[in-house]
C-alpha cells in the first residue's frame, strides 16, 4: 500500500509538471514556437514566435454566449495533451500529387469553475504556421448555446502593411487596397453601385484572409479553415494598438452562431514566413480540413471548359429570352412571349460552342440563360424566380444532350438562385435529377442578390451550412460543383472533392462592365482568396479592348493578352474556363495553342518567385506526364526576370514554347501584341523573361 501511494504521488507530480511544460510547443523544424498561458483571472492567451521573435504577441481567447456567463475567464487547466503528427495523403486532384501533414498538436482542456463548463483549445503548429480552434465536448452544463461574439485576438503590435477588402457580409467582389493597418478605411472599396448587394459594415472591419507584410519583412496571413457550421470571420482592427479581433457575421437577431455540443469552431490560422513563395505553397489550410467524405471519387473529373457567358457580359447577347418584366413563373406560357432576338442560350448557338469545344479538346460547355425566369430576376428579393428545370422555347435540352454526347463533350448546368435560397433548397432534388437525366456532370451555382431567408447574409452561419448541404447532395448524385457568390472557401474541397471551384472574389467579368480589375489584382488573389481553394476566375480573354462590338464602349481587360494565358497557371483551378468567344480565339490560334495544351491537374507545383501586389512566377508539372507549364505575371510595372529550369529531369531534353509580350506590349496602350518562340532546354538552362506593364509570360515545356 505504501508503494502504491508513492507511485500515485509520483504520477500526480509528473502530470502537474507535464501540464506546465507542454504549455509551449515547437513546430517540427523548431522555427515556430507557440506559448499558451492563463492570466491570473483565468483568461486564456497565446503567443506565436518565429526564430525567437514574436509574430503574434500575447493575444486573448474566449467565446461570449447569449445571456450566459462568457467563456472568457475563470478557467483552470485540467488536462494537457501533445502529439507529433507526420503523415502523407493524396488529394483527388490538386497542385501536388502528395501532401505531407507534419505538425505538433497541443490540446488544453479548460474548466470554468463558476459554471463547471469545459472547453478544449486545440493548437496545431506547422513549420509554416499555426491553426487553432475552440472545441466543446458533450456536457450537461453546456448542451446548447448561442454565440454572441468570439473574443479571438491577433496582437500584431506593429503597423504592418496590409492587402485588404472591406468587411462586407454579402460580397467578396471588391478591389484590394494596400495600406498600413493604421490607414485602413473600409468605406473605400469597389466603386459604388457595382454590386447592388454590397454592405460595408464599418470603418475598422476587413475580410479574411488578410495578407500582411511586417516592418521587418515577414509575410503573415490571417485566415480560417474548415468553415462548415459557423459564421464567416471578419477582422476588427484596433488602429492604435494594432490588435485584430474576430468579428463574426450575424443573423437577423444579431446572433453569430447556434451550437449544440459536441461541436467545434473553424480553425483560426496564421501563416508566417520570410519568403512570399512559402505562403503560396503552404498546404496548411488543406491539412486542417477533414479527409474526403466521398469514398468513390472516380467520377470527379477536372476539366477546361468554354461557354455561353462572356458574350452576355459584353452585351453581344442576353440571358433573358424576351424583354418583358413582372413575369410570373408558375403557369406562365413562355411561348406567348415575343423573343428579343438577342437570346444567347439558343439551340443553334449552343451547338456552335459544342463544336468548338470538340474541335479543340475542351471537356465542357457552360450555358447560362437556358432556363425561364431571367426577364424579372435581379434585385427583386422574390421567393420564386427560377425552377431550374424549364428551358426557354429556343433551347432544346434533349436534342443538345444527345448532340453533346455525340461530340464527347459535357454540358455544364447553371443554377442562378437570385439568392432565394429557400426556393433552391426546395427544388434541389428535382433540379439534380434533371441534370442526371440530361447528362450534366457539374453545376455552376449563383447567389446574386439579397438572401432569402430575409435577414440572412451570404457569410452567415445559415448560408455556410447551405453551401455544404449543396456539396453533399451533389456528391450523393455524383455531381460536381462550381459555386459563385458564396462565402470564401476555407479548404473544404479536401472534404468535398466534388466541390471543384468557387468564385467568391472579384473575377474577370468585372473587366467587361465596370472600372475593371487593376493590373495588380491577379498578383494579390493567390495570397488571399486562393489560399482557401481554387477560383473560377474565368481567364483567357483575347479581345482585350471591348469596343469591337460597340465603338462607344470604353471598358477593357486590364492585362495583356499573354497575361490572360499565364493566368491559367498562376490562378489555380481544376475547372478552368477559356472565357472568350470562339471567334476571338480562332483569330489567334497560335496563342490559343497554350490554352489547348495547358493542364488543370498537377503532380507538382513550384512557386519560383513572388511578391504580393507585384509579381508571381510558378511552374507546374501536369498530372501523369513529364510536361511542365510556367506562368509569370506582373502588376502595372514592366519586369525583367530570370528563372532557372533546375526542376526539370537532369537527363532529359525538352522543347519549350515561350508565349511572351511583344517588345511594345502594354496592358493599356498595346495589350494584344505578343511573340512566340521555341527552343530546346535542359535542367541547366535559365530563361530570361520580360513582362510588359500589366503583362505576363506563358511557357509550355514538353519532353
Amino acid at each position: 500500500m505504501k508503494l502504491i501511494g508513492k507511485l500515485t504521488l509520483l504520477f500526480i507530480i509528473f502530470s502537474t509538471f507535464e501540464i506546465a511544460a507542454l504549455s509551449s510547443i515547437y513546430s517540427p523544424n523548431k522555427i515556430l514556437r507557440l506559448d499558451f498561458q492563463l492570466f491570473p483571472d483565468g483568461t486564456p492567451a497565446y503567443t506565436l514566435s518565429r526564430k525567437g521573435t514574436q509574430v503574434i504577441k500575447t493575444s486573448e481567447l474566449g467565446i461570449f454566449l447569449r445571456e450566459a456567463v462568457p467563456l472568457k475567464n475563470g478557467f483552470s487547466i485540467i488536462k494537457t495533451d501533445s502529439v507529433l503528427v507526420d503523415s502523407l495523403w493524396n488529394p483527388v486532384w490538386g497542385e501536388v500529387k502528395t501532401i505531407r501533414d507534419y505538425h505538433r498538436e497541443l490540446k488544453i482542456t479548460l474548466l470554468q469553475k463558476e459554471t463547471e463548463r469545459q472547453i478544449v483549445l486545440t493548437f496545431r503548429l506547422f513549420d509554416e504556421g499555426l491553426g487553432f480552434r475552440y472545441e466543446f465536448p458533450a456536457q450537461k452544463n453546456l448542451s446548447y448555446f448561442i454565440v454572441s461574439d468570439e473574443h479571438t485576438q491577433f496582437n500584431l503590435g506593429e503597423d504592418h502593411s496590409a492587402f485588404w477588402i472591406p468587411g462586407d457580409y454579402d460580397s467578396n467582389e471588391h478591389m484590394y487596397s494596400k495600406t498600413l493597418l493604421s490607414k485602413v478605411d473600409a468605406n473605400i472599396g469597389a466603386s459604388a453601385g457595382e454590386i447592388s448587394t454590397k454592405r460595408i459594415i464599418g470603418k475598422n472591419y476587413v475580410q479574411s484572409p488578410l495578407m500582411l507584410k511586417s516592418v521587418n519583412g515577414l509575410y503573415i496571413n490571417i485566415f480560417e479553415a474548415a468553415l462548415t457550421d459557423y459564421s464567416a470571420m471578419h477582422l476588427e482592427i484596433d488602429q492604435q494598438r494594432f490588435v485584430l479581433k474576430t468579428h463574426l457575421t450575424p443573423d437577423a437577431f444579431g446572433n453569430k452562431a447556434y451550437m449544440q455540443t459536441p461541436c467545434k469552431t473553424p480553425w483560426r490560422t496564421v501563416l508566417v514566413s520570410d519568403k512570399a513563395v512559402d505562403i503560396l505553397a503552404s498546404k496548411m489550410i488543406l491539412n486542417l480540413n477533414e479527409p474526403s467524405k466521398i469514398e468513390n471519387t472516380e467520377w470527379i473529373t477536372p476539366m477546361k471548359y468554354v461557354g455561353i457567358w462572356w458574350e452576355m457580359h459584353i452585351n453581344k447577347s442576353t440571358w433573358n429570352y424576351a424583354d418583358a418584366g413582372n413575369i410570373k413563373l408558375k403557369g406562365f406560357d413562355w411561348n406567348s412571349l415575343t423573343p428579343n432576338g438577342r437570346h444567347g442560350a439558343t439551340t443553334a448557338n449552343t451547338k456552335r460552342y459544342i463544336d468548338f469545344a470538340a474541335k479543340y479538346g475542351f471537356g465542357g460547355v457552360l450555358i447560362e440563360g437556358w432556363n425561364v425566369g431571367w426577364e424579372d430576376w435581379f434585385g427583386q428579393w422574390k421567393e420564386e424566380v427560377f425552377d431550374f428545370v424549364t428551358p426557354y422555347p429556343d433551347f432544346d435540352v434533349e436534342e443538345l444532350s444527345k448532340y453533346a454526347k455525340s461530340k464527347n463533350v459535357k454540358l455544364i448546368m447553371h443554377h442562378e438562385t437570385s439568392a432565394s435560397v429557400t426556393n433552391y433548397e426546395r427544388r434541389m432534388d428535382e433540379a439534380f435529377a434533371f441534370m442526371k437525366k440530361y447528362d450534366y456532370p457539374a453545376v455552376k451555382t449563383g447567389y446574386v442578390g439579397r438572401i432569402i431567408p430575409r435577414g440572412e447574409w451570404h457569410d452567415g452561419q445559415w448560408m455556410v451550412q447551405h453551401y455544404s448541404r449543396v456539396a453533399e447532395k451533389l456528391a450523393e448524385n455524383k455531381l460536381m460543383l462550381n459555386a459563385h457568390e458564396p462565402v470564401r472557401p476555407t479548404g473544404l474541397h479536401r472534404t468535398y472533392p466534388n466541390w471543384l471551384a468557387s468564385e467568391a472574389a472579384r473575377g474577370n467579368e468585372f473587366n467587361a462592365w465596370s472600372v475593371g480589375n487593376p493590373p495588380d489584382h491577379e498578383t494579390i488573389l493567390p495570397f488571399t482568396r486562393l489560399l482557401g481553394g481554387p477560383m473560377d476566375y474565368t481567364p483567357g480573354i483575347f479581345q482585350i479592348k471591348l469596343n469591337h462590338l460597340d465603338k462607344n464602349k470604353i471598358e477593357q481587360v486590364h492585362t495583356t493578352l499573354v497575361k490572360q494565358m499565364a493566368l491559367f497557371v498562376t490562378m489555380y483551378s481544376p475547372l478552368q474556363m477559356a472565357a472568350d468567344l470562339p471567334e476571338n480565339y480562332e483569330k489567334h490560334l497560335d496563342a490559343f495553342q497554350f490554352i489547348i495544351d495547358v493542364a488543370v491537374d498537377w503532380d507538382n507545383t513550384i512557386y519560383l518567385e513572388a511578391e504580393p501586389g507585384d509579381y508571381i512566377t510558378v511552374a507546374r508539372k501536369a498530372k501523369g506526364t513529364n510536361n511542365w507549364f510556367i506562368g509569370a505575371i506582373t502588376d502595372e510595372n514592366e519586369r525583367q526576370t530570370t528563372i532557372s529550369l533546375n526542376f526539370l529531369d537532369k537527363d532529359k531534353t525538352y522543347t519549350a514554347v515561350i508565349y511572351a509580350d511583344a517588345k511594345d506590349a502594354h496592358w493599356e496602350k498595346n495589350p494584344m501584341a505578343y511573340q512566340i518562340t521555341k527552343q530546346k532546354v535542359t535542367f541547366n538552362d535559365k530563361l530570361n523573361l520580360r513582362l510588359a506593364p500589366g503583362g505576363g509570360c506563358a511557357i509550355s515545356i514538353v519532353e
